[in-house]
Protein backbone atom coordinates (compact mmCIF):
# COMPACT_ATOMS: atom_id res chain seq x y z
CA UNK A 1 0.00 0.00 0.00
CA UNK A 2 2.82 2.12 0.95
CA UNK A 3 4.51 1.44 -2.65
CA UNK A 4 1.43 2.55 -4.25
CA UNK A 5 1.18 5.84 -2.78
CA UNK A 6 4.69 6.39 -2.98
CA UNK A 7 4.18 5.75 -6.57
CA UNK A 8 1.20 8.29 -7.38
CA UNK A 9 3.07 10.95 -5.17
CA UNK A 10 6.07 10.33 -8.13
CA UNK A 11 3.57 10.73 -10.61
CA UNK A 12 1.80 13.63 -9.58
CA UNK A 13 5.53 15.48 -8.35
CA UNK A 14 6.43 14.86 -11.66
CA UNK A 15 3.67 16.60 -14.08
CA UNK A 16 2.81 19.19 -11.27
CA UNK A 17 6.59 20.39 -12.00
CA UNK A 18 6.42 19.76 -15.85
CA UNK A 19 3.02 21.98 -15.40
CA UNK A 20 5.00 24.45 -13.19
CA UNK A 21 8.06 24.63 -15.26
CA UNK A 22 5.27 25.49 -19.01
CA UNK A 23 3.62 27.84 -16.92
CA UNK A 24 6.63 29.85 -15.85
CA UNK A 25 7.77 30.11 -19.50
CA UNK A 26 4.24 31.47 -20.78
CA UNK A 27 4.59 34.24 -17.81
CA UNK A 28 8.35 34.85 -19.14
CA UNK A 29 7.08 34.68 -22.93
CA UNK A 30 4.42 37.47 -22.16
CA UNK A 31 6.55 39.37 -19.85
CA UNK A 32 9.60 39.23 -22.81
CA UNK A 33 6.51 40.57 -25.07
CA UNK A 34 5.59 43.15 -22.76
CA UNK A 35 8.94 44.85 -22.18
CA UNK A 36 9.51 44.81 -26.00
CA UNK A 37 9.98 48.49 -27.52
CA UNK A 38 7.29 49.24 -29.53
CA UNK A 39 8.31 51.66 -32.76
CA UNK A 40 6.06 54.80 -33.65
CA UNK A 41 5.28 53.07 -37.08
CA UNK A 42 3.79 49.81 -34.61
CA UNK A 43 1.48 52.35 -32.74
CA UNK A 44 0.42 54.50 -35.85
CA UNK A 45 -0.71 51.45 -37.31
CA UNK A 46 -2.97 49.92 -34.65
CA UNK A 47 -6.57 50.88 -35.26
CA UNK A 48 -8.09 54.24 -32.75
CA UNK A 49 -9.73 54.40 -29.99
CA UNK A 50 -11.38 56.81 -28.26
CA UNK A 51 -13.80 56.42 -24.79
CA UNK A 52 -18.19 56.63 -26.03
CA UNK A 53 -19.61 56.65 -22.59
CA UNK A 54 -21.28 58.93 -20.60
CA UNK A 55 -18.95 62.60 -20.09
CA UNK A 56 -20.31 65.03 -17.73
CA UNK A 57 -18.84 68.74 -17.87
CA UNK A 58 -18.78 69.82 -14.31
CA UNK A 59 -19.09 74.08 -14.31
CA UNK A 60 -20.59 74.58 -10.86
CA UNK A 61 -21.26 73.23 -7.63
CA UNK A 62 -24.54 72.13 -8.46
CA UNK A 63 -22.85 69.44 -11.41
CA UNK A 64 -20.46 68.85 -9.08
CA UNK A 65 -22.99 67.45 -6.63
CA UNK A 66 -24.73 65.45 -9.10
CA UNK A 67 -21.31 63.73 -10.18
CA UNK A 68 -20.16 63.32 -6.06
CA UNK A 69 -22.09 59.86 -5.51
CA UNK A 70 -20.30 58.47 -8.72
CA UNK A 71 -17.04 59.81 -7.82
CA UNK A 72 -17.58 58.88 -4.21
CA UNK A 73 -18.41 55.27 -4.51
CA UNK A 74 -15.36 54.66 -7.25
CA UNK A 75 -12.60 52.47 -5.33
CA UNK A 76 -10.45 53.49 -8.58
CA UNK A 77 -10.46 56.70 -10.15
CA UNK A 78 -8.85 57.29 -13.54
CA UNK A 79 -7.27 61.08 -13.06
CA UNK A 80 -5.65 63.98 -15.93
CA UNK A 81 -5.35 66.78 -16.22
CA UNK A 82 -4.86 69.69 -19.36
CA UNK A 83 -3.38 72.43 -18.70
CA UNK A 84 -3.14 75.77 -21.63
CA UNK A 85 0.12 75.14 -23.27
CA UNK A 86 3.11 78.03 -23.27
CA UNK A 87 5.18 79.10 -25.90
CA UNK A 88 7.25 81.24 -23.39
CA UNK A 89 10.29 79.86 -21.90
CA UNK A 90 10.21 79.50 -17.72
CA UNK A 91 6.23 79.95 -18.35
CA UNK A 92 4.09 76.97 -17.13
CA UNK A 93 0.22 78.07 -17.25
CA UNK A 94 -2.11 76.36 -14.13
CA UNK A 95 -4.44 72.95 -14.69
CA UNK A 96 -7.51 74.19 -16.88
CA UNK A 97 -9.14 70.90 -16.75
CA UNK A 98 -9.38 67.93 -14.47
CA UNK A 99 -10.47 64.51 -15.84
CA UNK A 100 -11.89 62.02 -13.42
CA UNK A 101 -13.23 58.39 -14.94
CA UNK A 102 -14.89 56.10 -12.65
CA UNK A 103 -15.95 52.64 -13.86
CA UNK A 104 -19.49 54.45 -15.07
CA UNK A 105 -18.73 57.59 -16.16
CA UNK A 106 -16.05 60.65 -16.90
CA UNK A 107 -16.21 63.75 -15.35
CA UNK A 108 -14.73 66.69 -16.96
CA UNK A 109 -14.03 69.79 -13.98
CA UNK A 110 -13.90 72.55 -16.08
CA UNK A 111 -11.20 74.47 -13.87
CA UNK A 112 -12.23 78.12 -15.46
CA UNK A 113 -15.75 78.23 -14.83
CA UNK A 114 -15.48 76.68 -11.13
CA UNK A 115 -12.25 77.03 -9.41
CA UNK A 116 -10.19 74.46 -7.50
CA UNK A 117 -10.88 74.14 -4.34
CA UNK A 118 -11.65 71.91 -0.92
CA UNK A 119 -14.88 70.65 -2.94
CA UNK A 120 -12.62 68.16 -5.27
CA UNK A 121 -9.31 68.72 -2.82
CA UNK A 122 -11.48 66.46 -0.15
CA UNK A 123 -11.51 63.56 -3.05
CA UNK A 124 -8.01 63.74 -4.16
CA UNK A 125 -6.65 63.65 -0.51
CA UNK A 126 -9.23 60.88 0.50
CA UNK A 127 -6.82 57.63 0.53
CA UNK A 128 -9.38 55.17 0.45
CA UNK A 129 -10.17 56.49 -3.67
CA UNK A 130 -7.42 55.12 -5.89
CA UNK A 131 -6.40 57.99 -8.54
CA UNK A 132 -4.31 56.62 -11.30
CA UNK A 133 -2.54 58.17 -14.56
CA UNK A 134 0.73 58.94 -15.49
CA UNK A 135 2.84 61.66 -14.21
CA UNK A 136 -0.07 62.00 -11.16
CA UNK A 137 2.37 63.31 -8.88
CA UNK A 138 3.34 66.41 -11.33
CA UNK A 139 -0.59 67.11 -11.73
CA UNK A 140 -1.54 66.81 -7.87
CA UNK A 141 1.40 69.48 -7.24
CA UNK A 142 0.21 71.89 -10.00
CA UNK A 143 -3.26 71.58 -8.00
CA UNK A 144 -2.18 72.17 -4.51
CA UNK A 145 -0.80 75.49 -5.60
CA UNK A 146 -4.16 76.84 -6.47
CA UNK A 147 -5.34 75.28 -2.91
CA UNK A 148 -3.27 73.92 -0.49
CA UNK A 149 -4.08 69.86 0.39
CA UNK A 150 -1.84 66.68 0.34
CA UNK A 151 -2.63 63.70 -1.94
CA UNK A 152 -3.26 60.80 -1.10
CA UNK A 153 -3.99 56.85 -2.95
CA UNK A 154 -1.99 57.59 -5.74
CA UNK A 155 -0.20 54.97 -8.46
CA UNK A 156 1.79 56.77 -10.90
CA UNK A 157 1.22 54.16 -14.04
CA UNK A 158 4.84 55.10 -15.56
CA UNK A 159 6.14 54.25 -12.60
CA UNK A 160 4.47 51.22 -11.93
CA UNK A 161 5.90 49.86 -15.65
CA UNK A 162 9.06 51.38 -15.22
CA UNK A 163 9.57 48.95 -11.56
CA UNK A 164 8.14 45.93 -13.83
CA UNK A 165 11.03 47.17 -16.62
CA UNK A 166 8.10 48.01 -19.00
CA UNK A 167 9.77 49.65 -22.02
CA UNK A 168 6.75 51.90 -22.61
CA UNK A 169 5.72 54.28 -19.81
CA UNK A 170 3.43 57.12 -21.32
CA UNK A 171 -0.51 56.38 -21.83
CA UNK A 172 0.08 55.98 -25.18
CA UNK A 173 2.28 53.38 -25.60
CA UNK A 174 0.61 51.36 -22.46
CA UNK A 175 -2.88 51.28 -24.00
CA UNK A 176 -0.87 50.23 -27.43
CA UNK A 177 1.04 47.67 -25.78
CA UNK A 178 -1.81 46.38 -23.54
CA UNK A 179 -5.10 46.83 -25.44
CA UNK A 180 -3.06 46.99 -29.39
CA UNK A 181 -5.10 50.40 -29.44
CA UNK A 182 -3.57 53.65 -30.70
CA UNK A 183 -5.14 56.86 -28.59
CA UNK A 184 -5.35 60.36 -30.23
CA UNK A 185 -2.90 62.99 -29.20
CA UNK A 186 -4.08 65.35 -31.48
CA UNK A 187 -6.05 67.88 -29.12
CA UNK A 188 -2.82 67.73 -26.17
CA UNK A 189 -1.51 71.06 -27.47
CA UNK A 190 -5.11 73.18 -27.70
CA UNK A 191 -6.18 75.83 -25.63
CA UNK A 192 -7.92 74.23 -22.91
CA UNK A 193 -8.77 77.16 -21.32
CA UNK A 194 -11.72 77.86 -23.28
CA UNK A 195 -15.11 78.59 -21.82
CA UNK A 196 -16.87 75.94 -24.28
CA UNK A 197 -14.66 73.27 -25.01
CA UNK A 198 -14.72 71.33 -28.45
CA UNK A 199 -16.38 68.10 -28.85
CA UNK A 200 -13.02 66.74 -30.02
CA UNK A 201 -11.41 67.89 -26.56
CA UNK A 202 -14.01 66.66 -24.56
CA UNK A 203 -13.38 63.32 -26.35
CA UNK A 204 -9.53 63.18 -26.10
CA UNK A 205 -9.92 64.87 -22.31
CA UNK A 206 -12.29 61.62 -21.26
CA UNK A 207 -10.17 58.88 -23.38
CA UNK A 208 -6.98 59.85 -21.38
CA UNK A 209 -8.03 59.22 -18.44
CA UNK A 210 -10.71 56.27 -18.82
CA UNK A 211 -7.44 54.36 -20.39
CA UNK A 212 -5.94 55.04 -17.33
CA UNK A 213 -8.34 53.57 -15.48
CA UNK A 214 -7.81 50.56 -17.63
CA UNK A 215 -4.30 50.60 -18.03
CA UNK A 216 -4.29 50.25 -13.92
CA UNK A 217 -6.58 47.22 -14.14
CA UNK A 218 -4.77 45.27 -16.81
CA UNK A 219 -2.13 45.93 -14.46
CA UNK A 220 -3.32 44.47 -10.90
CA UNK A 221 -4.34 41.87 -13.72
CA UNK A 222 -1.24 41.22 -14.46
CA UNK A 223 0.08 41.35 -10.67
CA UNK A 224 2.29 43.94 -11.82
CA UNK A 225 0.93 45.93 -8.50
CA UNK A 226 2.32 43.32 -5.83
CA UNK A 227 3.53 44.40 -2.62
CA UNK A 228 6.83 43.42 -3.33
CA UNK A 229 7.35 45.00 -6.82
CA UNK A 230 5.79 48.47 -5.84
CA UNK A 231 7.66 48.74 -2.09
CA UNK A 232 10.01 51.68 -3.27
CA UNK A 233 6.93 53.54 -4.80
CA UNK A 234 5.27 53.24 -1.66
CA UNK A 235 7.92 54.26 0.29
CA UNK A 236 8.50 57.26 -1.81
CA UNK A 237 4.98 58.32 -0.98
CA UNK A 238 5.42 58.00 2.51
CA UNK A 239 8.58 59.97 2.67
CA UNK A 240 6.71 62.86 0.73
CA UNK A 241 3.82 62.90 3.04
CA UNK A 242 5.78 63.15 5.98
CA UNK A 243 8.27 65.73 4.34
CA UNK A 244 4.57 67.45 4.02
CA UNK A 245 3.61 67.01 7.32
Amino acid sequence: MCERNNVWYLIFYKYFNVFSVANCMADKKKLDTLRRRMSADEINALPLFHYEGPVHVIRNLTDWDRALPDVCDASVLGFDTETKPTFRKGKVNAPSLVQLATANAVYLIQLSWLSFGPYLANVLANGDILKVGVGIRFDMLTLSKLSPFVPAGLVDLGSVAKVNKLSSQGLRTLSALFFGWRISKGSQCSNWSLSDLSQRQIIYAATDAWVGRLIYLKMKDLGFLAPRKNAALESRTRTRKNKDT
